[in-house]
């Protein structure tokens, strides 16, 4: 059995098998999921009318973040991604055993968020409430879908990743271009009326734009398999925020200019079907939901594929710990599983708006603890600038301490679920540790 598992999971990865192409397309994938379909809504409640201008602000603040990513992938691709990164930085303890499973766990909730997505906009075809039950129902059954997708093999996978990237691209590019032409858009008269911007409403909004940029970050788990991942990797990340920049900000502007922000905020989790309809008419809201099917679909079974991968590494790494549950199969299968699973409760028990605000904590506090450690203990190792390791701490602590200020005056039950997650993952990390170092010893 062990001989078998071993087997499966080495054929996870193979080296050079992945294009520049073939890095960028997961990595968009990933990205442009629930990421501007679920969150432009939310981003306009906290920044006001002049929302488009987060997904720029945010877009600087991970080309920062992006720079450690990237350095850390030139010098040490692996497929064990940021896993590996925290190792290199503290060695094997808590403090990489936990900064890699709330990476894990913000992906996971990313997964959720993205699947939940599939059902708002899904129910937009027909007379059902957005409150009602069939919503989460149909985000479980996508999770099913992508989990049977994901065990069926690596390379069906990855030609479905490849031609629904661009389709979705093409897709919300068309939307975008066609909102602002039949809108006769100006950015003066979008964002005319700032009394309704905050700066801390701006900056907390960031913490949820920062969230629609991560899926960056799929790409270092795979910087083993890109060929010549020491230029690659770092390629295939600029390369994906780049896309998602352009898309982003032209898709936010058709919104702007489609919908007030009284509307945009009444719709939130629906705003790209909602603004669709002005221009487009019932035409316009049908390309727009099918559209996001096929984004949220997409990038729902990428995510699974990445994240599954990504705790099957952590385990290979004997970081966490692991139960067959009496399963055959590989570890990676296993862990198909368990993150499926992880994703369908969240997703019948939180709303888009918790779902969003969790995994936004979640990847900032990881992200802070990447930088820090790479400035702590390896910059000179792999030349890294440290003005830009310092700003990128400094981004990521005010960004994550408003949104934590905001969050406290308007959902505590967000901050007691993180905190709660937070204590769960280091004290269980801590004590598998030392257990586990006591059984080896």
């Amino acid at each position: 059995m062990k001989d078998h598992s071993h087997n499966d999971r080495s054929s996870q990865y193979k080296e050079n098998s992945l294009t520049l192409v073939g890095a960028v397309s997961m990595g968009t994938s990933v990205m442009i999921g629930a990421g501007i379909l679920a969150l432009t809504g939310q981003i306009a409640e906290l920044a006001g009318s002049i929302f488009p201008l987060v997904f720029l602000a945010a877009a600087v603040v991970t080309a920062f973040s992006a720079y450690t990513y990237v350095k850390m992938s030139n010098a040490f691709p692996s497929a064990g991604g940021i896993a590996m990164f925290l190792q290199k930085a503290y060695g094997r303890g808590t403090i990489t055993a936990a900064g890699a499973l709330l990476m894990y766990f913000s992906m996971v909730i990313n997964e959720s968020l993205v699947a939940r997505t599939f059902g708002t906009y899904s129910v937009q075809l027909f007379d059902i409430e957005p409150g009602s039950w069939i919503v989460p129902a149909l985000g479980v059954a996508v999770l099913i879908f992508a989990f049977l997708l994901n065990i069926s093999g690596n390379r069906m996978i990855g030609l479905f990743s490849l031609l629904m990237a661009f389709i979705k691209i093409g897709g919300i590019i068309i939307f975008a271009i066609a909102g602002l032409w039949f809108a006769d858009v100006s950015f003066e008269a979008s964002s005319a009326n700032v009394a309704d911007t905050s700066v801390t409403g701006f900056i907390a909004a960031m913490a949820l734009a920062i969230l629609a940029y991560k899926g960056f970050t799929t790409i270092t788990n795979s910087g083993s398999e890109i060929i010549d991942p020491h230029r690659n990797v770092g390629r295939a990340i600029i390369i994906s925020i780049t896309i998602c920049v352009v898309i982003y900000f032209l898709v936010a502007m058709a919104v702007a200019a489609n919908l007030t922000l009284a509307e945009i905020i009444t719709a939130k989790d629906f705003a790209l079907a909602q603004a669709a309809r002005p221009a487009f008419g019932d035409y316009g809201l049908w390309f727009t939901v099918v559209l996001a099917i096929v984004a949220t679909i997409s990038g729902v079974i990428a995510s699974v594929f990445a994240v599954s991968r990504m705790l099957a590494m952590l385990t290979d790494m004997k970081l966490v710990p692991h139960s067959h549950f009496g399963m055959p199969g590989s570890i990676h299968k296993h862990t198909l599983v368990y993150t499926v699973v992880i994703a369908i409760l969240l997703t019948i028990f939180l709303d888009l708006s918790r779902i969003a605000s969790m995994g936004a904590i979640f990847y900032l506090l990881m992200d802070i603890a990447v930088h820090w450690g790479v400035f702590r203990y390896l910059r000179k190792e792999i030349n890294a600038n440290a003005a830009i390791l310092i700003a990128a701490i400094i981004f990521d602590v005010v960004i994550l301490g408003v949104f934590l200020v905001v969050k406290a005056s308007t959902d505590m039950m967000v901050i007691y679920a993180s905190l709660i997650g937070v204590l769960v993952i280091f004290i269980g990390e801590k004590l598998y540790l030392k257990k586990y170092q006591m059984e080896e010893g």
